[in-house]
């Protein structure tokens, strides 16, 4: 009976080993994974806050351009009427 006590423990002790590896072996792909996902987070961060090509840079250069379109946009639209309104002053004149 000793001696089939000290096999099954045996069996036992070898499977608690194969599953305390296989627990290892998870916890190292999470600690690997994790790693990943922090250079990741990283690379993110530098993207978006990066002062000379970030989005936030560019966000703000795409505002300015924004701003000075719609300055721009404006100076043609009243140019434009302006000048309607010039050819017209002069059709009524004619007549």
């Amino acid at each position: 009976m000793s001696d089939k006590m000290n096999t099954s423990t045996a069996v036992e002790f070898t499977e608690l080993k194969g599953q305390l590896q296989r627990i290892e072996d998870a916890i190292m792909t999470m600690k690997e994974k994790n790693e990943e996902m922090a250079d990741d987070v990283t690379k993110i961060k530098e993207a978006i806050y990066n002062p000379d090509e970030g989005i936030y840079s560019r966000l703000k250069e795409l505002e300015a351009w924004k701003a000075s379109m719609s300055r721009v946009l404006w100076l043609l639209a009243t140019g434009a009427l302006g000048s309607l309104g010039v050819a017209l002053w002069e059709i009524v004149r004619k007549t």
